[in-house]
C-alpha cells in the first residue's frame, strides 16, 4: 500500500493511494475516513462527511493494484491543518470460512492531512509526571502542524533513562495535547529535577527539557 501518509496542501483537495493484493485469492476491502482529534491526551476518531474515499469498497484480484481517491468535498476553507485517519479493512469472505479455523483480517490506518499554505510549524512543549507507578509524558503542540514522534526517551538529572522504544510513538496534532505512559514502578527515575527529552520528529532530532508536574 502506498503512500503510508497522505498530505494535501490547498488549493489541492484530493490525493490517491494504491492498494495491492499480494495474496493468491481475491480480497475485498472497505475504505472509510474518520476525523482524527486529540483532547486531554487522548485520541478519538469520529465519522465525517467532509472527506470521502472513492470507491468506499473494492474487490482486488490476486496480484492486482487499484488506485483509490481521497477527496475533501467540503467547500469550507482549511483553517490550518485538518487531520483524518483512513481505515482500510479487509472484509470476511464467507466462501472461504472453515469450521474450527480462525482467520485474522487486516486493518490499515493511514494518516491523512489537509493543510493551508499558511499553516505554522509544530511548536511542542513537554511535561512529565509520575502517577500510580507510571511515568506520563505529555506533548502540547501550539503550532498548527502535526509533529510525528518516534524513538522517544527521557533522562532524569541522575542520568537514569526511560525509553518508549525505537519506533513510532505517535503524533502530537496541531493545537492539541497528546500523552504517553510507561510503567516505572521499581525503576530508578526521578521527577523532582531536570528531565531531558530526546526523540526524532518531522525534520530530524528533537532535544528539549520537560517541565515537571509534581511527583516524588
Amino acid at each position: 500500500m502506498q503512500p503510508a501518509l497522505v498530505d494535501v496542501v490547498a488549493p489541492q483537495a484530493a490525493s490517491t493511494i494504491t492498494l495491492h493484493n499480494a495474496g493468491s485469492t481475491p480480497s475485498t476491502v472497505q475504505i472509510r475516513v474518520f476525523r482524527w482529534s486529540q483532547s486531554n491526551g487522548e485520541e478519538s476518531l469520529t465519522p465525517t462527511e467532509d472527506v470521502v474515499a472513492s470507491p468506499p469498497a473494492i474487490t482486488l484480484a490476486p496480484g492486482a493494484d487499484y488506485v483509490a481517491r481521497i477527496v475533501r468535498v467540503t467547500k469550507r476553507p482549511v483553517p490550518a491543518e485538518e487531520s483524518y485517519r483512513l481505515l482500510i479493512d479487509e472484509l470476511p469472505d464467507a466462501s472461504r470460512a472453515r469450521g474450527g479455523v480462525v482467520r485474522l483480517l487486516v486493518r490499515y490506518s493511514i494518516p491523512v492531512f489537509f493543510g493551508s499554505p499558511q499553516r505554522t510549524q509544530p511548536a511542542v512543549s513537554w511535561t512529565v509526571s509520575k502517577r500510580d507507578g507510571r511515568l506520563i509524558v505529555s506533548a502540547h503542540n501550539s503550532g498548527s502542524t502535526r509533529l510525528r514522534i518516534s524513538a522517544l526517551s527521557l533522562r532524569d538529572a541522575g542520568g537514569h533513562k526511560i525509553s518508549f522504544g525505537n519506533g513510532l510513538v505517535g503524533y502530537a496534532l496541531g493545537k492539541s495535547t497528546m500523552q504517553w505512559t510507561v510503567p516505572v514502578k521499581g525503576r530508578k527515575f526521578a521527577t523532582n529535577g531536570s528531565i531531558s527529552v530526546s526523540a526524532e520528529g518531522n525534520e530530524g532530532a528533537i532535544n528539549a527539557v520537560a517541565a515537571v508536574d509534581g511527583g516524588p
